[in-house]
């Protein structure tokens, strides 16, 4: 039976990898127009190289991506890129088509809520709330924040321990394979891969560990329910 459902965030809640894409252009275009003396696609280039090498969650890609060209250290250069991603962040942050109608559903099912995310605990708040989805879920559980990160099964089964349930009586639904689904079904939740973003065609060598496939967020309470009609109707033929 089904009690608790765990989401993902970037990319399963929140649409997440089209608004870093934008953020990352506008940040250097505006540089470029503020005087860095680089073409666009040399500086952009740059930065995705360090975004790679140092995580998104790093502080100072604009700072090294001055150091990256060779270029004296500008704070004009470096807060023009800042003030031009939070403003695209903050103009563009948007949740991913019918998530608040799977929410709402799921609440009126009487499903208790709840994420597990990787990143930053101010950066990862900062979306729930900005999105204002934070009344849907009982508790939010972030890997910096717990000092372990998916697919580890601490994480997953720090979050059971919150909750108060078991592993089967719960079900996670993320866009990673790796991260959400297989490290999800090790601790023995039911899982869910929401197909969408730019994980869709990749780590599909986890593809096994997916109990279910969905491309649209709305798929999840039907699903939700023939697996807690099945568990009801097993539990009447045993009483027999």
């Amino acid at each position: 039976m089904i009690k608790v459902v765990f989401f993902d965030l970037d990319d399963t809640l929140v649409d997440t990898t089209k608004l870093a894409e934008m953020a990352r252009k506008n940040a250097i275009e505006n540089m470029i127009r503020h005087g860095l003396p680089v073409d666009f696609d040399t500086a952009y280039n740059e930065l995705l190289e360090l975004i790679s090498e140092y995580g998104s969650n790093f502080p100072h890609h604009f700072d090294y991506l001055l150091r990256r060209l060779d270029l004296k250290y500008n704070p004009k250069l470096v807060a023009a890129g800042v003030i031009a991603y939070h403003n695209t962040k903050f103009a563009h942050l948007k949740e991913i088509r019918h998530v608040r109608k799977a929410l709402l559903k799921l609440k009126e099912m009487g499903l208790r809520l709840g994420i597990i995310t990787d990143g930053n605990p101010i950066k990862q708040w900062e979306k729930i709330l900005r999105l204002d989805l934070d009344d849907f879920f009982e508790h939010v559980v972030i890997s910096d924040f717990e000092g372990v990160k998916k697919p580890h099964p601490k994480i997953y089964q720090k979050a059971l321990k919150i909750f108060k349930v078991n592993a089967e009586e719960t079900i996670m639904v993320g866009d990673r394979l790796y991260s959400d689904i297989y490290g999800a079904k090790r601790v023995g939740m039911h899982t869910v891969w929401f197909r969408y973003g730019k994980y869709a065609n990749r780590e599909l060598e986890y593809r096994k560990y997916a109990d279910y496939e969905i491309k649209d967020i709305l798929e999840l309470p039907e699903i939700i329910e023939v697996l807690n009609s099945a568990h009801s109707n097993k539990k009447v033929h045993a009483n027999r």
